[in-house]
């Protein structure tokens, strides 16, 4: 087993994009500007390490309607590095192409992959991703698919931190991948490829 990217890891990933109350602006196109991962190793059911990557956008900027949902600002974003820097660290520095992924919903998946083609960044992630919010929903017998504040109140556990900032909603989702796997419902197979 390779030591730096141990094959029990697991990333969750949580991505905040610039975004508007209407329709978007002219020319602007919707970009990743925040990146959360947590590491979290399902044999021992623990939340390892949390990380969060800002990403400077190129062709939109953060609108006013942005800034309240996720608290982030243009000027905090400006600090970021470039996408594809973020996409080189995370396939480097945390084995985003070996490891398998989590993410609420395929969004996230769906924006890595829109945004890696229009930039022609190398996509970093492997094939091994799994949408909590349908293992969720349907581990619960849920008619809807729930937002991850209402799965962590289904689930009886708390939210920590602010709810649409990157970090701190891979976080808890984490918590909740865990709280399924606790509970017998994860599904291994998606786990650890073969």
């Amino acid at each position: 087993m390779d030591s730096i990217c141990p094959e029990r890891l697991v990333n969750v990933v949580d991505v905040e994009a610039t975004c508007w109350a209407g329709s978007q602006p002219a020319g602007a196109v919707s970009e990743i500007i925040e990146i959360g991962l947590t590491v979290i190793d399902l044999e021992s059911g623990k939340r390892l390490a949390r990380h969060r990557i800002l990403v400077r956008p190129v062709r939109s900027t953060v609108s006013e309607f942005c800034t309240e949902l996720t608290s982030l600002t243009q000027h905090e974003v400006d600090q970021g590095i470039s996408f594809a820097e973020a996409c080189r660290l995370l396939a480097t520095e945390h084995c985003a192409g070996t490891r398998p992924w989590i993410s609420w919903g395929d969004y996230d998946r769906h924006q890595f992959t829109r945004q890696c083609r229009t930039t022609r960044t190398p996509y970093p992630f492997g094939r091994h991703h799994t949408n909590a919010k349908a293992v969720f929903t349907e581990a619960y017998g849920l008619r809807k698919r729930p937002g991850m504040a209402q799965a962590l109140e289904v689930a009886g556990l708390r939210l920590e931190g602010r709810h649409h900032r990157g970090e701190d909603d891979a976080w808890n989702i984490a918590a909740l991948v865990l709280h399924l796997s606790e509970r017998g419902v994860w599904p291994t197979a998606l786990e650890h490829p073969a």
